[in-house]
């Protein structure tokens, strides 16, 4: 019920003070029943409210009773606490995850990083990620590859190094009367399932075709894609890969003799995209070896450097594929709203959406020039438990910013208005009173002091808080309309002397 205190005051005589109160009452600006001015509540810390909204505080009676919850802040208690999360199905660990999101989320939640968070050297053909077991095994399945883990190795400098220097070359081997050969490396080389590959010779640097070894590979027009490589390769008769694909080098003998790096070809340092005569793609540069379109055939072969880069996004930019990025719009705190992380997925701008009602926010970094996002936890929940500015701003722990004396959300959060109860106690933590004290006298007439004498810039600010603390106040939707009535009640009352 509004809680209306009617004060009158008396009159005096000149150049006694008399003190007239002016009390803000500030109420969603949604809602199309009014919220009321209310007594305060204690509040416990939910891990999940009747509404659907997780680690929230609020009064006892609107938590889930199928869910925990404590009488503190949401911060104190160890179901909100942050530590590391652990996804089993992709193989990444995510530290500082509050344990309720990640059980939500299907994660493994520890205060530590668990076992199985530990990482080591993953090979992936003549390439190395310092990644976990389980990562590496979905890296591989997704290369076409067997899993090649190496957890004694517990650096990503060693991992890289362990793999730059792997040799490379022909291992040619008699068979049925017939001297054959496999592209592969010195390792590698006499370890096939063939038993008579065990009397091979390897010859490093050096392609199959190459007519010195005399084997009966040859030169051919084919082209393929290699698992985990970028560029487009030759084949020979034997379908054994060559060199990268250049269309000037089709009859060139020196060219199918040795082995050549990719800074040595056609194109080098370039995306080469949709390129006819050169298969020298770059991944980071936005090119990737697929099949041609009939439309745009190379000279020869069937494949060629497709460009994977998006181009004239929402926001106007281009971005390389596999970059992710944040979009940010004047409605991004507006009531409906919510986040989106935009990712480039093969010249395709795709958009993942962020936990509604603003309790995930898109963040945005950057590698170098590569840009990468997130859908993050917005830790808003204890900002007005915090009475110090370096508490408040401790972007560790939570996301909050100082509004005048008030420590409230960076980003306002999306409240269940319509419900009523759980929003009006949110938006309720911006109602406040103010004191304004006025002289009479027979000279100066009638004069006002006091922090709300300008009522309006008063006013304005106490707006300006309540908006901060949510789906508050007088605020539009997402789509641009407007909240019934002004969003707040001011009321004036006359301070009675004693």
């Amino acid at each position: 019920m509004e809680n209306k205190q009617i004060i009158k005051m008396k009159e005096k005589t000149s150049n006694r003070k008399n003190r007239l109160m002016l009390i803000i009452l500030v109420i969603t600006s949604f809602a199309l029943i009014g919220f009321v001015s209310a007594q305060t509540v204690p509040s416990v810390c939910c891990e999940k409210t009747k509404s659907g909204l997780w680690c929230q505080n609020v009064p006892a009676e609107q938590c889930d009773e199928n869910y925990r919850k404590a009488p503190t802040s949401c911060e104190a208690t160890s179901y909100c606490k942050l530590g590391v999360c652990y996804d089993s199905n992709e193989g990444i660990c995510a530290d500082r995850t509050p344990q309720v999101v990640c059980n939500n989320n299907k994660g493994i939640w520890a205060e530590k990083a668990p076992a199985q968070c530990e990482l080591g050297c993953c090979v992936l053909g003549d390439q190395a990620a310092f990644v976990t077991l389980v990562r590496c095994k979905k890296l591989s399945a997704y290369l076409g590859l067997k899993t090649n883990y190496k957890q004694e190795i517990k650096n990503e400098v060693n991992c890289v190094m362990s793999v730059m220097n792997q040799e490379k070359g022909a291992c040619v081997y008699d068979y049925e009367f017939e001297k054959l050969c496999k592209l592969t490396t010195r390792e590698q080389c006499g370890k096939g399932k063939n038993t008579t590959m065990k009397d091979a010779t390897f010859f490093p640097g050096k392609l199959c075709s190459a007519e010195e070894l005399g084997t009966k590979c040859g030169p051919t027009t084919r082209t393929t894609c290699l698992p985990g490589k970028d560029e487009v390769y030759f084949v020979d008769s034997c379908g054994n890969p060559a060199n990268i694909y250049d269309a000037s080098k089709i009859n060139d003998k020196e060219y199918w003799t040795n082995i050549k790096d990719k800074t040595e070809v056609c194109g080098k340092g370039n995306a080469n995209m949709n390129s006819k005569t050169c298969g020298n793609c770059n991944y980071l540069l936005g090119s990737y070896c697929r099949q041609a379109e009939r439309k745009k055939m190379p000279m020869y072969g069937e494949y060629m450097c497709a460009d994977l880069n998006c181009y004239n996004t929402q926001n106007g930019k281009n971005y390389k594929h596999g970059e992710s990025w944040c979009v940010y719009t004047d409605k991004e705190d507006s009531v409906g709203s919510r986040y989106y992380k935009h990712i480039c997925i093969n010249g395709e701008e795709v958009l993942e959406q962020c936990a509604d009602f603003r309790q995930h926010v898109c963040i945005e970094d950057k590698i170098g020039d590569f840009s990468q996002a997130a859908c993050r936890v917005n830790r808003w929940q204890d900002c007005i438990f915090q009475n110090k500015t370096e508490d408040c701003e401790n972007s560790d722990k939570r996301d909050c910013k100082m509004v005048g004396k008030k420590c409230v959300p960076k980003i306002a959060p999306g409240l269940i208005f319509w419900e009523g109860a759980e929003a009006s106690a949110v938006c309720n933590q911006a109602n406040d009173k103010c004191v304004i004290t006025k002289e009479k006298s027979l000279i100066k007439g009638t004069t006002e002091s006091g922090e709300c004498a300008d009522r309006n810039s008063w006013i304005k600010r106490q707006l300006t808080l309540c908006q901060s603390l949510g789906d508050c106040g007088a605020k539009v939707n997402w789509i641009g309309v407007k909240g019934m009535g002004k969003g707040y009640d001011i009321k004036e009352g006359r301070w009675k002397e004693i």
